[in-house]
């Protein structure tokens, strides 16, 4: 990743620098929205860019970006970095303040952009490509703290799913990286993954966690639901259990960058669950279909 984007301007990475009385830095106020493009342009950016400006207007920063403004900047980063497609992280720092706690708006607010490479695609048919994205599932210890408003921010605070991912490497699962964490919350409800949202299917009903355990409500995990809708699939948001996550028939997790990610194996601190034969099942193919029929589209 050669350069960022600072306020609209294009800045070696090496030389780029946010102020240390920079809000972000001092206090943790700020949000991001990580998303990736589809040929060359930000995949469901509008919904990214409302969650962003809900957050935004809950913190009191005033950032007023329009989409327009937004992709090019992304095109003229991702032109500079020499990249076709990116991994996009887009962020909105609070900017600079007084050391100390300000009754009043941030007007002024530092956005970053980076923009780095994507993994290499997988190759294959639908169902080559998501076996070789699957993953095992590990219960963590570390409990899913909880929001620090109403619903959960992407805001830079972001230490319980570092302390998660650091727990998840005590176990030295191998490879490494073809293993997701899972955190409950405090009550022993299902929450979410390190990075991502949980989907589970039972008897042909989609299930996933409700906000109200103070989960993320990820854009893909939103989009999913749209679409399970589409194919006629019922969706229920709920409290459920790790005992319930056992009895599933398919499991999977959602990210903006690696969409659809079947879950193949549970594991916990004594058993492993083996998950829809160990290969992704009927549901999450077709979901994961129509995602990509939408994203690669013309």
């Amino acid at each position: 990743m050669n350069n960022v984007s600072i306020n609209g301007v294009i800045t070696p990475t090496e030389q780029a620098v946010v102020s240390v009385m920079d809000h972000g830095f001092l206090y943790g106020m700020g949000l991001f929205e990580t998303f990736r493009t589809y040929r060359g342009r930000p995949f469901l950016l509008d919904k990214h860019m409302r969650r962003l400006q809900a957050g935004c207007q809950s913190l009191g920063i005033q950032w007023n970006e329009t989409a327009d403004q937004v992709c090019q900047q992304i095109a003229e980063l991702m032109q500079a970095n020499q990249l076709a497609e990116a991994y996009i992280r887009y962020t909105v720092s609070a900017g600079e303040d007084i050391l100390g706690l300000p009754s009043g708006p941030y007007t002024q607010p530092t956005i970053v952009i980076y923009a780095k490479p994507l993994p290499l695609a997988l190759q294959g048919n639908t169902q080559e490509r998501l076996s070789g994205k699957s993953k095992a599932l590990r219960r963590l210890h570390t409990v899913r703290n909880t929001p620090e408003g109403d619903i959960r921010f992407k805001s830079l605070h972001y230490m319980n799913s570092i302390l998660g991912k650091r727990e998840l490497a005590l176990y030295n699962d191998q490879p490494s990286a073809s293993v997701e964490g899972l955190m409950l919350t405090a009550e022993g409800h299902l929450a979410e993954g390190i990075v991502s949202n949980l989907f589970f299917v039972q008897e042909d009903c989609l299930y996933t966690p409700s906000v109200d355990t103070g989960i993320l409500p990820g854009i893909t995990r939103s989009y999913i639901i749209e679409l399970a809708e589409q194919l006629e699939l019922p969706v229920e948001k709920g409290l459920y259990n790790w005992q319930q996550l056992q009895r599933a028939n398919e499991i999977f997790m959602t990210n903006s960058i690696q969409e659809l990610v079947p879950i193949t194996v549970l594991l916990d601190d004594d058993h492993e669950i083996p998950v829809s034969g160990g290969q992704p099942g009927r549901w999450t193919t077709a979901l994961y279909e129509a995602y990509e029929k939408e994203a690669c589209q013309p």
